[in-house]
């Protein structure tokens, strides 16, 4: 298996605390119809450190059993303890998973090495393919280029990373790096088309919650080499992406966007907050302004 096209960094739904089983099925299920290659249930943008390990598990197990073989389910299983991780990797794996996202650790910072030897021990305690995933903005480090691409070659179910370092020089670099067949995907929508340019073969989209169908028609267009058609899809939805991303931290516009479509309730789980009135009548315009679909 190798990771390509779109996979969607899904939301999850909550009422009163829990996990609403029935918006997180009916989302699965937009995805579906919008012609994405996965879902990643319980990485960031799924609330990952607001949850415990049993939701943690269940939130994997629920997005099997809707997705019901129709995408690909990545789930989000890292965590900045190795044995953690391991943990929620195996589980994942007896759900049906089809592969895992490993997040950088963070907090700790380990070094190079530690790094190494974290992911190395990941991938050799489950047969499931490995997405690493870089985002330096949250972990405090990033996997380096020589690291990933000693992973790579090391590693034979460690098949590619989500690069989330904003840096379309570390997709160059990493291009030259890794093994023929490992997989570079975007981690920032905005960045999809520069990053598949050079070489990038995905994304794993946060606006794909709200616009499956669009950000899985920009990849496609970018995989089949149509970079002029890419281009202006991608400069027309330019405003929508960067709008979702800048205006608070992730998952908080996301999930209220959803949310004021009619995909799911407005909870988040402290320390998230709701956004504040003047940026809900921002973003109310900006769905407007681009005629997003209400469920």
């Amino acid at each position: 298996m190798s990771f390509q096209g779109t996979y969607t960094a899904i939301i999850t739904p909550f009422c009163e605390g829990k996990i609403d089983t029935e918006s997180f099925r009916k989302h699965i299920e937009k995805q579906v119809a919008g012609g994405v290659t996965g879902i990643v249930p319980v990485g960031t943008t799924g609330e990952s450190p607001t949850v415990d390990m049993a939701e943690h598990i269940e939130i994997i197990r629920l997005a099997v059993e809707f997705a019901a073989g129709r995408c690909e389910v990545l789930a989000g299983t890292g965590a900045n303890a190795t044995a953690e991780a391991i943990e929620l990797t195996q589980a994942a794996e007896k759900a049906g998973a089809t592969g895992t996202l490993q997040v950088c650790p963070y907090y700790n910072k380990p070094s190079q090495e530690g790094l190494y030897q974290h992911f190395k021990m990941i991938a050799a305690n489950t047969n499931l393919p490995v997405m690493l995933y870089s985002v330096p903005g949250r972990s405090g480090i990033e996997i380096g280029v020589e690291t990933t691409a000693r992973l790579a070659t090391d590693c034979a179910n460690i098949k590619g990373i989500k690069e989330a370092g904003g840096s379309v020089e570390r997709v160059n670099q990493l291009v030259e790096a890794v093994p023929a067949g490992f997989s570079i995907l975007s981690g920032d929508d905005p960045l999809t088309l520069p990053f598949m340019v050079c070489g990038a073969v995905g994304l794993v989209s946060v606006a794909s919650n709200i616009i499956p169908e669009v950000m899985s028609g920009l990849v496609k267009l970018c995989l089949a080499g149509d970079f002029v058609a890419a281009a202006e899809l991608h400069k027309k939805y330019y405003p929508l992406l960067r709008g979702l991303m800048s205006m608070e931290v992730n998952p908080v516009p996301i999930k209220t966007a959803a949310h004021l479509l009619g995909y799911c309730g407005p909870e988040f789980r402290l320390p998230l907050v709701p956004l504040s009135e003047a940026k809900i009548t921002t973003l109310k315009a900006l769905l407007e302004e681009f005629q997003v679909a209400r469920a």
